[in-house]
Formats: structure tokens, C-alpha cells, sequence
């Protein structure tokens, strides 16, 4: 298989927020669809009750990884959920999704929150929601570790998360000298976030340490299905996410809380969600 190396690389800065908002940092910046495709941002965020009440979304799917604390997802539909560190949290926002991202009670929510674009045919789905929580999440067994799967397919272990695009979503635990290699599609962008420790990634070894971000290659071999991404730890207690998804290869215009293809899709947007088209509150 071909062995994939970082390509680009860089460590994550945190502001500090005006309350109820705690911190924030930005894995994912904005501005590089292009690179990150179909990815668009992704946002570490700290925060109490009342940072995300109520308010709507159209046009992308978001996926949330609590990290730690309790989040409590409420909608317009009814539906409500607490997630707890270690869970994962879907939505298709399509056609228009109204929901808040509370802290439960007085703890301080730690997430991970990924905008994933949806392709222009698919963005007037119908909404919903799923959560994947953490014991219920499949998982591989390694030499001096363990993989879970939230999405996508590895060997015969298929993740649960079930996105609108192909996406893969792993979470990997490894001892110390412990030595993986992730399969990754071949026709997928690919980046990797460091929850704890240090790790030599790709075929080059390159050094990540907590908080860092790397995007990795891809390969023009169109005569294979996978990709191998080295992965070494070189301390004890590494957890590493990686993400990767199919390109949509479309120009997107994100503004607020929409992701359109256009300005003019922008706007109406947001005139259905001011004449209420997007239902009521949630509460």
C-alpha cells in the first residue's frame, strides 16, 4: 500500500472568551475549504450553559466530539440528549436545523465541533440526528492499543455514524512504542488531531505533540482502494482523532450558521429562518 505523509502541520491557538464562553481554538481554520474539502472548519471550544442556545443551520452536517464535561443537545423536534465524554454527536442539518449545545448544569463542556459540507443536491435534506455513543462505538483491538470506529469501514468493522457523504472517523489509543498503521480511503482527504501524548506520524515520522494538527497527503494511484498512515507513539496515554472524507469539489459560500453554494442562497436562508420557516425554538 501506499504510505501517507504529512503535508501540512500545525498546532492549535486558544483565545480566551467572555462568559459563558471559556476558550476557544480553531483546528480547522477558516478560508482553506479547498485544502480541507469536504471539511470546513472545526472548533475546540470550552464553554458553560447559555454559549449555544438556540439557533438554526442550513446546508452542511456538523459532527460533535465531547471531550469532556456533558453536553445536552436539544431541537425544535423534542428531542432531547446528553452526551458524555468519549460520544459523538451527528447532524444533517440540510433543509434547516433549529437546536442548542448546552452544558449540563455547572460543568464546563469541552468539544470538538466539525462542519462538514454537504454536496449541492443534498442540501435541502431532510434534517436529523444521531448520536454514537462511546460503549456502544465498535472497537479494534491493537498490539499496546485499541482503534474505535465511529465512521466508516475498516476490515469488517463498519462505524455507526451514517453521514450523507463518505466520511471515516477514527479514534486511536496506544501505549507507548506502540506502532499502528490506519487505513484511509485512497480518494479521501485526510487530517489528524492529537487529544494526548506524542506520535511520529506518516512515512516521514513526523513529530505531533497535544494540540497539534496535520493534514496529510494523497496519492494519484488510481489502481488502489487504501492508504496506510503510520502512526508511532512515543509517549505513553496517545489519543489521536482522524478524519477523513470523499472531495465534493464544489465552491461553497459559508456565511453564519449556512453553508450555500451561493449569496443568494445565503439570503434566503436566512429570510426562511426569519419568517419562520425553520419551526420553532428549542427549547
Amino acid at each position: 500500500m501506499n504510505q501517507r505523509r504529512v503535508k501540512n502541520k500545525w498546532t492549535v491557538k486558544y483565545e480566551e472568551m467572555s462568559f459563558p464562553f471559556i476558550q476557544k481554538g480553531w483546528v480547522l481554520p477558516s478560508g482553506k475549504y479547498e485544502e480541507f474539502d469536504p471539511f470546513i472548519i472545526m472548533a475546540e471550544d470550552w464553554f458553560k450553559r447559555g454559549a449555544f442556545s438556540d439557533h438554526p443551520h442550513r446546508g452542511f452536517q456538523t459532527i460533535t466530539y465531547v471531550v469532556d464535561g456533558r453536553l445536552e443537545h436539544i431541537d425544535n423536534s423534542g428531542n432531547r440528549e446528553i452526551l458524555e465524554p468519549g460520544d459523538v454527536q451527528y447532524m444533517n442539518a440540510g433543509s434547516g436545523a433549529r437546536h442548542a449545545e448546552e452544558a449540563v448544569s455547572d460543568d464546563i463542556a469541552h468539544t470538538l465541533q466539525l462542519w462538514l459540507n454537504l454536496p449541492r443536491e443534498k442540501k435541502f435534506s431532510k434534517p436529523y440526528y444521531q448520536n454514537v455513543y462511546s460503549e456502544a462505538t465498535p472497537t479494534i483491538e491493537i498490539d499496546r492499543g485499541f482503534v474505535k470506529i465511529f465512521a466508516g469501514q475498516f476490515g469488517d468493522i463498519i462505524g455507526p455514524l451514517q453521514s450523507m457523504v463518505p466520511i471515516t472517523i477514527a479514534e486511536v489509543n496506544l501505549e507507548e512504542g506502540a506502532s499502528y498503521q490506519h487505513q484511509l480511503p485512497v480518494t479521501h482527504h485526510a487530517f489528524v488531531y492529537v487529544l494526548s501524548g506524542e506520535l511520529e506520524l506518516g512515512d516521514e515520522h513526523t513529530v505531533l505533540k497535544k494540540h497539534d494538527v496535520a493534514t496529510l497527503t494523497m496519492t494519484d494511484q488510481a489502481s488502489l482502494s487504501l492508504d496506510n498512515c503510520s502512526i508511532v507513539a512515543r509517549s505513553r496515554r496517545v489519543k489521536l482523532l482522524m478524519y477523513s472524507g470523499e472531495p465534493i469539489k464544489e465552491t461553497i459560500v459559508p456565511y453564519g450558521p449556512f453553508v450555500m453554494n451561493s449569496e443568494e442562497e445565503i439570503k434566503d436562508a436566512y429570510h426562511d429562518y426569519r419568517t419562520g420557516k425553520f419551526g420553532p425554538a428549542a427549547k
